[in-house]
């Protein structure tokens, strides 16, 4: 396995808008990247596009939020338009040349989305498809004939065995988020998937972490591939703010609304362990005032798609999910993470709390810690290499609000970190953004009252996130333009 050399500590990538020209992409996509306001290549993308651009076998190592998406899709569609035909177009029927594979839908969308965006000058056609919505739109989108398949594998295998799709011409094979997948369950749909492909094909895996699963799958995908790696495995962002509260159960409601009183909230993720708990937490912002959204696997696929185009837009500016948001979901702006519930399996905290601090922007992650999450705590700070620092509850907290036998005791809050310190602005109340509700603390104060009328049940088991916009690529500034989830896209034709 060929590994490239990681760039000098701080070296800038380039510094001005020829440097994915520098990358040798085909100039209309670095046309199109200019006027989308892409300026660098972030680290991730800088390593894996020569290699992939010239038809290498890839494994790349990256965390979330690092621009994997574009680090594929553009020496993909580069290869696509420099092998076409002047003003070619697919033609009706054509196999597909390109497979990309996600574990979720909300991440095949926004992968189409990236393709559509990229490639939107560029003669080539290619469609979504996932579950959860019929698929006789998909099917008419492959027999009109494409390039690129982005699909997450249950509804691939789907329309494999209804002979519905022919993956015979397909000479791109991309396993994005690998990790996930096997997360997930997918290794046997992934090893079904690759048996329909030719052999002789290009392979690019990425994935955030790199197991010995997933080190074994690549032995088996991959031939003689170039190994990308841009940050060390399981390390959070340096750029993210963190800290946790100790807080009992019935109080974590409570103490979310009153931290939107006194953070600098725009656009606020809030990740629970449960469907159920998701929905839970929804009521209880809604009746306390805050306009806020789910996601998870009991919503359909129109539902989802809703509440995410009401969190983009800010109309809805807190969206409430389970982990099937923490891989893929890109959105601009979201400047804080809340661990409403710590996750069973310790990686995925890294995986919720880089949904902020993306493309270089700082963040900040809140976590809410009651005395049975202690020890998903400690896995947490085995895993991060890092001791989160405490936070003291607000004053304006109930007295019985701190667990009985809470996380260590609380550092003095730290007045280093900003916007990230643990009182949130020096303590001014009511400075929070979009995400500010009116009615002040009291209605924090009704809305804990509330949330523990179920104080004594037990709760939802954890679920297995059955199914997770564009990637960051260090660009000045982003578009908000969207295309529908599952929709095909194509370019000019």
């Amino acid at each position: 396995m060929k590994t490239l050399d990681p760039a000098p500590q701080g070296a800038p990538v380039v510094a001005d808008a020829s440097a994915f020209a520098s990358l040798s992409l085909h100039p209309t996509l670095v046309r199109t990247l200019a006027e989308e306001g892409y300026r660098t290549p972030t680290p991730i993308q800088a390593k894996a596009i020569p290699p992939a651009r010239e038809g290498h076998d890839l494994l790349g190592i990256a965390q979330t939020g690092t621009g994997k998406t574009a680090a594929f899709a553009l020496p993909i569609l580069h290869r696509l338009v420099a092998n076409a035909m002047p003003n070619a177009r697919p033609p009706k029927g054509r196999r597909p040349r390109v497979l990309v594979l996600s574990p979720t839908r909300e991440l095949a969308a926004q992968i189409g989305e990236s393709f559509a965006t990229y490639g939107r000058s560029l003669p080539v056609r290619g469609t979504v498809i996932f579950g959860g919505v019929g698929q006789h739109p998909q099917v008419a989108a492959i027999k009109r004939g494409l390039d690129i398949l982005v699909a997450t594998p249950g509804r691939l295998i789907d329309l494999l065995g209804q002979g519905l799709i022919d993956l015979g011409g397909v000479d791109t094979f991309v396993l994005d988020e690998a990790d996930r997948m096997l997360d997930m369950g997918f290794i046997e749909p992934i090893r079904r998937i690759a048996g329909a492909l030719p052999r002789r094909r290009q392979t690019l895996l990425f994935s955030a972490t790199m197991p010995t699963e997933i080190e074994s799958l690549a032995g088996q995908l991959l031939h003689d591939p170039v190994r990308v790696e841009v940050t060390p495995v399981a390390t959070t962002v340096d750029r993210i703010a963190q800290r946790v509260y100790g807080v009992a159960k019935r109080h974590k409601t409570t103490l979310l609304l009153q931290l939107f009183e006194e953070e600098p909230v725009d656009l606020a993720l809030v990740f629970t362990r449960t469907k159920h708990g998701a929905d839970k937490v929804v009521r209880q912002l809604r009746a306390a005032g805050v306009s806020a959204g789910a996601i998870h696997g009991n919503r359909s696929q129109n539902q989802r798609t809703q509440a995410l185009d009401a969190f983009k837009s800010g109309r809805s500016p807190v969206l409430v999910a389970t982990d099937i948001a923490a891989r893929g979901l890109d959105v601009d702006g979201v400047t804080h993470v809340f661990n409403y519930d710590l996750p069973m399996e310790p990686e995925a905290y890294v995986h919720r709390i880089g949904r902020t601090a993306r493309a270089g922007a700082s963040g900040i992650a809140i976590s809410f810690c009651d005395a049975q999450e202690r020890g998903l705590l400690k896995a947490i700070e085995r895993l991060v290499k890092l001791s989160i620092p405490r936070a003291e509850l607000p004053a304006a907290m109930p007295e019985d609000a701190r667990p009985t036998d809470g996380p260590a005791e609380a550092a003095p809050p730290s007045r280093s970190g900003g916007r990230g310190g643990s009182r949130g602005r020096g303590g001014h109340a009511g400075h929070g953004g979009r995400a500010r509700r009116s009615g002040g603390s009291s209605r924090a104060g009704a809305a804990g009252r509330s949330s523990g009328s179920g104080r004594g049940k037990r709760s939802d088991a954890p679920t297995s996130s059955a199914d997770g916009r564009r990637e960051g690529m260090g660009r000045a500034g982003r578009s908000r333009k969207n295309t529908r989830a599952g929709k095909a896209f194509a370019g000019r034709r």
